[in-house]
């Protein structure tokens, strides 16, 4: 699955059997917080939401910046990858 990044837009997103999915963000207080995570039902259980939420916080690492999560699912994904939460 290619992963995108939309700068100008604060998105990271994939299309999958033509279905966007995507996870917003701002850059703000040096973290990237990841807003909303959205993967329609249609390509749904296939860690697509997942891969997302990795790209946008191995982005942030790259950048020095801290991951924070207003989304409850990049909440989660944090808790169960404490690495990416330092």
């Amino acid at each position: 699955m290619e992963i995108m990044h939309d700068c100008d837009n604060g998105l990271f997103y994939t299309v999958v059997d033509g279905v966007k999915a995507h996870v917003e963000y701002v850059i703000e207080d040096g973290g990237l917080n990841i807003l909303h995570t959205i993967v329609p039902a249609a390509i749904g259980g296939r860690g697509i939401a997942g891969a997302l939420v990795k790209e946008a916080y191995t982005f942030a690492q790259s950048k020095g910046l801290k991951a924070v999560a207003t989304c409850s699912y990049a909440a989660k994904w944090l808790e169960l990858h404490p690495d990416f939460a330092k």
